[in-house]
């Protein structure tokens, strides 16, 4: 499943174009004996640090306001052919300020931050855009970090304007309202079984051969050429979700490539887990979550009405699905539209307010909140179809996957059992898997030896339902010398830059300075919502929403 996610001088060009040749790809392997395309990632980052990055006015597609400027870097489509096809990923950036603290004026001081190079960051996805993340740099939370660092964001292979993949008609995909059944019918499976091979057939025509080029290592080699073009010897970054999985790929492939990594609500890198244990271990636990909200909910009975314990909630959530079933609100919310709006405050327990007042308000008669909160946006069709392409291809190329439906419907239903709130809907997602067109990886054995890799910082809350924890501490054993910060009593997903001073203090002494935490970290939850407002600063959540857009890793 998707999830939804919140240096000294330039080297020469010369010089840096000596060091890119001789690293020695794939963590130290002689040269000669590289694979190709270990063999075309050099040439192609050579190539992107000769040509470097055009930075300029964003185009209005890309609604990025100044000082955020943007261009594009070129990288190949087939690494094992770097002188083939070649792909223009778009690229963001706002470059570091250099000071910290008021501008001016009398007897405000103005710190002077020495630049420290480019901090690049993914939001993960598969097939989420970080190209609004440089808007960060005008937040309080990031900006002594924006002092010392180029704010980076990039659209991977694939996505938005990054030469963009799509599997079906963006009005087809975005089609409401749909049902969403907790315990599917034997004729509903068969549906989704015969939309599941469509799907994956539709991909395959779209793409074509280009399909197998969309995988979680390819992303890692693209992250190691846009380095280059931008002129680092050493990369500095910042993955949540998804993004921790080909951060850590990049870590495993490239250790001396990497000067700070930031690992935020990381997916367990176990090849076994990759990706269908792992998304079965998510939808156990996004019932917990699920389990989280209600109770919020219940402990505000006075405020929302939908009743004292987690399980009058839970029958009034059950009542709004019949409704919605037999009536869809505005005609386009029915239950798929409710339970993808409540799947979102699953992630972020900033929505537990909006949803629960939407709930509320509905069984009162008053519809439009919740028509507000779940209806599908016509502007964002072309983004979500094509976020969800990338999301698949990736997925499905980057792993074998049980071809045989019974195992699915098997290990589902069993599942179903126990955490009836996500598991279809998460099956129904990965399912084009199964009848995937395209040849599937062996997902790689990430693990760094001691001393090969310099010190990296992951963060997890603990009751995250999108990685769950023990990912975190998969993450932490694979990568030696990695410390390990714990949100503790919290769910939210993507903890960084967030409300938790406490987190955002590790990451901020982290990437100025490089130091990492004493072992087993910890920091207190963050302040529960506030159930009676419903105020959000528009910036925050603009910004919010853009860096986090839906997607489920």
């Amino acid at each position: 499943m998707r999830a939804v996610a919140k240096y000294g001088a330039l080297a020469t060009l010369g010089s840096l174009v000596l060091s890119t040749l001789s690293v020695a790809p794939a963590g130290g392997a002689d040269f000669a004996g590289a694979s190709s395309e270990e063999r075309g990632t050099v040439v192609a980052a050579q190539r992107a640090a000769a040509a470097g990055i055009a930075f300029r006015s964003c185009s209005k597609a890309e609604m990025l306001p100044a000082p955020v400027t943007c261009g594009t870097v070129e990288v190949p489509l087939d690494y094992a052919r770097p002188d083939g096809e070649r792909i223009k990923l778009t690229v963001s950036r706002v470059k570091a300020s250099g000071k910290t603290g008021a501008a001016g004026g009398e007897g405000k001081a103005v710190e002077t931050v020495q630049r420290q190079g480019a901090l690049v960051y993914n939001p993960g996805g598969p097939g989420a855009s970080s190209m609004a993340f440089p808007m960060a740099a005008g937040l309080p939370e990031w900006k002594r970090i924006a002092a010392a660092y180029d704010i980076v964001g990039y659209a991977p292979r694939g996505v938005g304007r990054s030469a963009p993949l799509s599997c079906q008609n963006a009005a087809d995909y975005g089609k409401a309202p749909t049902l969403a059944p907790t315990y599917p019918s034997e004729s509903y499976k068969r549906e989704r079984v015969s939309r599941a091979k469509a799907y994956a057939q539709g991909c395959a025509r779209s793409a074509g051969p280009a399909l197998r080029h969309y995988t979680s290592l390819n992303n890692a080699r693209d992250l190691d050429v846009l380095r280059a073009a931008l002129g680092e010897k050493k990369l500095s970054f910042m993955g949540a979700s998804y993004g921790t999985y080909f951060g850590a790929l990049y870590a495993s492939l490239f250790p001396s490539h990497v000067r700070r990594m930031v690992f935020d609500s990381a997916v367990n890198p176990d090849p076994d887990q990759i990706w269908y244990r792992n998304n079965l271990d998510q939808s156990l636990a996004f019932e917990q979550r699920w389990a989280d909200f209600r109770a919020w909910v219940a402990k505000h009975d006075a405020t929302y009405g939908l009743g004292a314990t987690p399980e009058e909630v839970q029958h009034s959530y059950e009542r709004v699905r019949a409704a919605l079933a037999h009536h869809p609100a505005g005609g386009k919310v029915g239950p798929g539209q409710l339970h993808a709006a409540m799947l979102g405050a699953g992630y972020y327990d900033d929505y537990w307010a909006m949803r629960a007042t939407a709930l509320s308000e509905f069984l009162k008669g008053n519809t439009k909140p919740l028509v507000d909160q779940a209806s599908p946006q016509p502007a964002a069709a072309f983004d979500n179809e094509n976020s969800n392409a990338v999301y698949t291809a990736v997925e499905c190329n980057d792993a074998p996957w049980p071809t045989d439906w019974k195992v699915w419907d098997r290990d589902n239903t069993e599942l179903a059992t126990r955490a009836p709130f996500e598991t279809w809907d998460n099956a129904w997602m990965n399912l084009p898997c199964a009848f995937w067109p395209a040849p599937r990886q062996r997902p790689a054995d990430i693990r760094t030896e001691a001393g090969e890799l310099p010190p990296t910082l992951i963060l997890a809350a603990e009751r995250d339902a999108a990685t769950p924890y023990p990912g975190a501490l998969e993450l932490q054993r694979r990568l030696s010398g990695s410390a390990l910060v714990t949100e503790r009593g919290a769910g939210t997903h993507g903890i960084a830059g967030g409300p938790n001073a406490c987190v955002n203090d590790h990451v901020e002494a982290y990437l100025l300075t490089g130091k990492t935490p004493v072992p087993g970290a910890e920091c207190a939850p963050h302040a529960e919502p506030n159930a009676v407002s419903l105020e959000r600063d528009d910036t925050r959540s603009e910004l919010h929403r853009r860096l986090n857009p839906g997607t489920q890793l």
